[in-house]
């Protein structure tokens, strides 16, 4: 599988990351465990080294999952999350940085996640929401420098609320952050007014997560989709929005001239064509999704013409607003 480098962090990580909310098996309905570390482990075999997880992705089970195969494979890189204290998602404008992520409660945090892991190191620790309005404020930062002076973490990024890549623009221009993690894809083109662009300025490396629409660009979401009780995408694609989404993804085929089958790898390259971008995580929970996605870690993004065709199907909405 391709590398490419992680921002000035020195990881070469494959163009294709491993994303693990959905083996957290809370919030995404269906996973069994040990399909999840069978598909785990495929990843890897394949090449595959980075893996993106999060101590709120089904309350640390995740980690613990990503962690019994990390410890196998010497050269995985991993990445976690920092869920809020205040368990706001996505961060609300007039809230600190005291209430989101004091000091102390950043440094408690990162070592639960260490003991779930059970490595001595956590590659990339990032905050799982994010203001600008934080620099400078609170003790969180001096929080970051004492676990990188500690070696209980080697680098630092910060993962955007849903939809606001400007809100982290200045983050990125102070050098504060290493990595971003940001929504983008064929429909959410937001990142590339500016913040993509601003992290290739200043080496900081780009994680980039929901490029496939939390399912809508596979194409395998028909008006007619029911997902199970208590899946969050119930809400997600809630209303007449499975149908509303039909029209969007034929105009996509029809433009391109490709097949519903198609969709899912046209728009993960769309996303690896963007030279800010290092890596896209994906939900995989099965060998087949594993070795369908790791062949596209092969260094080909989407040519000039078809990037050009793709980006006059931006679509600007919220989904994870609840549906009217």
């Amino acid at each position: 599988m391709h590398k490419r480098l992680l921002g000035n962090t020195g990881l070469l990580v494959t163009e294709i990351g491993y994303g693990a909310w959905g083996i957290g098996a809370d919030m995404w309905k269906g996973a069994q465990d040990d399909e999840s570390l069978a598909a785990l482990e495929r990843y890897i075999e394949l090449g595959g080294n980075f893996i993106d997880t999060a101590m709120g992705y089904g309350s640390g089970h995740s980690e613990k999952l990503v962690g019994q195969v990390a410890r196998k494979h010497a050269g995985t890189i991993v990445a976690t999350k920092i869920s809020p204290k205040n368990m706001e998602w996505p961060a609300a404008p007039q809230t600190t940085a005291d209430e989101a992520f004091p000091a102390e409660y950043v440094i408690q945090m990162t070592e639960a996640s260490l003991e779930r892991l059970g490595v001595p190191s956590i590659d990339v620790q990032q905050l799982h929401v994010w203001n600008d309005s934080w620099l400078g404020q609170g003790g969180w930062q001096e929080a970051v420098a004492e676990l990188k002076r500690s070696g209980k973490i080697r680098h630092f990024g910060i993962s955007i609320n849903d939809h606001q890549p400007e809100n982290a623009i200045k983050a990125v221009e102070q050098g504060v952050v290493e990595t971003v993690q940001v929504i983008y894809n064929v429909f959410d083109q937001s990142p590339a007014d500016r913040l993509l662009d601003a992290c290739f300025e200043h080496g900081v490396g780009v994680i980039v997560r929901v490029a496939l629409d939390e399912g809508s660009l596979t194409g395998n979401i028909s008006a007619g989709t029911t997902f199970p009780e208590g899946d969050w995408r119930r809400g997600y694609f809630g209303g007449n929005r499975r149908a509303e989404l039909q029209k969007h993804l034929r105009a996509i085929e029809g433009d391109l001239s490709i097949s519903t089958s198609q969709l899912a790898e046209t728009a993960l390259r769309f996303v690896l064509s963007h030279k800010a971008v290092s890596t896209v995580i994906v939900g995989m929970r099965s060998l087949r999704n594993v070795e369908r996605n790791a062949a596209l870690a092969d260094g080909n993004g989407l040519n000039a013409d078809q990037v050009a065709k793709l980006q006059a199907h931006r679509w600007d909405r919220n989904w994870y607003l609840p549906a009217e």
